[in-house]
């Protein structure tokens, strides 16, 4: 079974994508116990008796947590995934020394079977298990090899950009509603055409100017309101946005 270091929202995304029971524990026994009910797992009082059991550890704590959560787990476990942000692989290994570890940095949406999973390459892992955490996470989206000198800036473009994009989702609607468009039909309309324009940006090979411009007709009203987006700061908001991540 699949063990969790750690029950909150990444960790109940993660199972629940997953769909199978899980072994799980918490620094807040309730937390644990309540993913434990939701999956059909079960709530352990210790991460040593995780290690024991789980055939695989995902850590899904804090970082703050991570030697105090390696000295418990000892040599116990067999294998570690660190989905723990702003910790460097190397970190994590010194802290389980001599266990496999993977670093993968997952998104929210895996909850839904659609999340991007950053993998951090490193050619000193276990084939084996890598390959085993790999196809781990492929059940829950796609995972992109990434040199682990841009985690960072990956995580601000994928793993909080769930974020994002429920922000620009609530902005558009909003938008629509105080030109008097009903919440539900605005809300129906944006989420749709956003998760169809990923679609075909996908299947065009991500060529998003050529849809910009099938769009766009001179002077026409989608001119217009992108001029009017250009005018406001998107971009720059957007790269401040990934500043305020990388440079934390």
């Amino acid at each position: 079974m699949i063990g969790l270091v750690g029950s909150g929202n990444m960790a109940r995304a993660l199972a629940l994508g997953w769909g199978e029971p899980v072994l799980c524990t918490d620094v807040v026994p309730e937390r644990a116990e309540a993913l434990a009910t939701e999956t059909g797992g079960e709530a352990l009082p210790g991460n040593g008796d995780l290690a024991d059991r789980a055939d695989l550890i995902v850590l899904c704590h804090k970082p703050a947590q991570l030697e105090e959560v390696a000295e418990q787990v000892g040599g116990r476990a067999k294998g570690v995934v660190s989905i723990l942000g702003g910790t460097p692989l190397a970190q994590v290994k010194a802290a389980y020394e001599g266990t496999p570890v993977v670093r993968m940095l997952p998104s929210t949406p895996v909850e839904v079977g659609a999340g991007v999973t950053c993998h951090a390459s490193d050619p000193e892992t276990d084939a084996a298990f890598e390959q085993r955490a790999r196809e781990l996470f492929e059940r829950v989206g796609p995972v992109v090899d990434v040199d682990e000198s841009h985690i960072d800036a990956a995580m601000g473009l994928m793993s909080c950009a769930p974020a994002y994009w429920a922000l620009l989702v609530e902005a558009q609607v909003d938008a629509g509603i105080r030109a008097g468009v009903p919440k539900e039909v605005a809300s129906e309309l944006v989420v749709g055409t956003m998760a169809g324009t990923a679609e075909l940006i996908r299947t065009r090979y991500h060529d998003t100017l050529t849809i910009k411009r099938q769009v766009m007709s001179p002077g026409g009203s989608t001119a217009r309101g992108l001029a009017a987006l250009e005018a406001g700061g998107v971009r720059a908001a957007f790269d401040d946005a990934m500043q305020a991540v990388v440079s934390r």
